[in-house]
This record gives C-alpha cells, structure tokens and sequence, in this order.
C-alpha cells in the first residue's frame, strides 16, 4: 500500500476533480487490465464497478459478494495504476467503520455508498452515520475519502413518479450535510430533471451514463459535475464475449474474435510495469 501521505494527495486530486473545469468522466474497471487501458487512455481518475468485478468473480450484483473479495480486487487495480482509484463498495458491507478502514488498506482513495440495501431503502438517520463514520475514518486515517452518496429512489423506481424528486433531495441533501462530497443519482435521463437536481442540491451531481442519457458535452452544460459508466462497459466486453461464443460455436468461425482485438505483445507490455 501506498503511504497515507501519498493516498491523501490522490484523495485532493480526486475531490479537486470535481469541481471543473472539465466534466469529470470516470470509466468504472473491474480487473487490472481494463484500468491500465483506462489509465493509458488518459482518464485522470478511474472507477471501479461493483457489478463487473462481482460477475468476473462468479456472483451476481446486490452485495453477494463479500469485502474481502471485493476489495482484494480493489487493491490489486489501485495497485497497478497510478490515477486515484474510487471504489464501488454498493451499501457498505454492514460495517462502515471497517469498510472505509479497508478502503484505505487497499490503496483506493474514494467510494462510492447506495443507500439501498436487501431491496429496501436504508434510513436516512442511518445512512448519514455511515457517511458520518467513513469521513472521520478518512479525518483519523489522514487520508480524505472522497464520499460519492447515492440514491436508488429513480433507479429502482420507488415510490409515486411525482414524490420521486422531493424524496431524493431530501435524502441527498441528508448526506451531503453529513459529509458526501458528490452526490450520485443513477437511474435518471430526462434534461430537466437533471438541471433540476443539479440547482437543488448545489452540490457536484453524478450522473451514470446509459440508454438516453444526454452526451457529455449536454451533460457539462446541465451543470453535472461528474459522469460514471457502471458495469455498462463490463458487460459491452461481455457481450463481445457472447457474440465471439456463438459464432465460434454455431458457425464454426471466428472473425468476431479479431475483430478489435487487442494485439498480444501490446497486452503483455500494458501490464508490465517492472520498469514503472
């Protein structure tokens, strides 16, 4: 692991990052190979994905897998890059304390906390301890997590369409107040409803890009400070996968399989870093 010293830098460039002048963009790795070509891409911070890094691992999303793997993941990706890591660490496995503790360990500097967990939304009063207890963890551990909180009220659809928007500002307001330093609305698409959200809470926004969501360059403009990916570039990679399996499988081809490829020796180099 990298000095806390060092970890703290990471951590004010990663918060510094969100306050412009560029839009944030932060593709989301889930092994240590898609954050070196992430890196080397030129993105100036990367993300993790919960939900990628758990299929890679044989469990489904939802906070099936444990901390220990899946910040085992985490550490290996911080390890192998040297842009500040954010990690997806979904409702903070039971034990906030110890998760922001681990968080640290690993090397990562930032996380990301739903408040939604077992299908059910948590209590705000609960939720802002967690966020409470990760930022004195980050405060007594000198290294300045950087707390990205988010709501699942438009993602999962709950409750009444039109009680949608006062609900998650109430709620992301909460967290903002106990210490969140960007706040994370996934599941939202609809151009005023983003300016909207960005005016009210006053705070950087995050927005997950998906089907219909407005382009970076709209998204800039909206005022939204930050732009995730999710597992949506995982399961691209895996849908390259599917589509190479049954060609391979139902025709007895495999055109798809260099198509976009990689070349091998380029891999191997990628992920030497013995002269880093």
């Amino acid at each position: 692991m990298l000095p806390n010293t060092r970890l703290a830098e990471k951590a004010r460039l990663l918060r510094a990052l969100h306050q412009g002048p560029e839009l944030l963009i932060l593709p989301n790795a889930w092994d240590c190979v898609s954050a070196r070509i992430f890196e080397l891409a030129g993105f100036p911070a990367i993300a993790t994905t919960s939900a990628g890094i758990a299929f890679s691992l044989g469990f489904p999303d939802g906070q099936r897998i444990s901390r220990e793997e899946m910040l085992a993941v985490v550490r290996r990706i911080a390890a192998c890059v040297d842009v500040p890591v954010t990690a997806d660490l979904e409702a903070g496995y039971g034990d906030a304390a110890q998760t922001a503790s681990a968080l640290i360990e690993a090397g990562a500097v930032g996380l990301n906390l739903e408040d939604m967990e077992g299908g059910a939304l948590v209590e705000v009063r609960c939720q802002v301890e967690r966020i409470k207890t990760i930022r004195r963890i980050g405060e007594q551990s000198r290294v300045p997590i950087v707390i990205n909180a988010r709501t699942d009220i438009y993602l999962a659809n709950l409750g009444e369409p039109e009680s949608r928007f006062e609900r998650a500002c109430e709620r992301l307001m909460a967290y903002r107040a106990a210490g969140a330093d960007c706040l994370f609305v996934p599941g939202v698409s609809d151009e005023g409803l983003i300016r909207s959200l960005v005016g009210t809470l006053a705070c950087p926004v995050n927005i997950l890009a998906g089907a219909g969501v407005p382009p970076l360059k709209r998204l800039h403009e909206l005022g939204v400070a930050r732009v995730s990916v999710g597992s949506g570039i995982a399961r691209a990679a895996l849908g390259t996968v599917r589509r190479i399996a049954v060609e391979l499988r139902a025709m007895g081809a495999y055109g798809e399989m260099f198509d976009g490829a990689i070349p091998y020796p380029e891999l191997n180099r990628l992920l030497d870093r013995s002269g880093a």
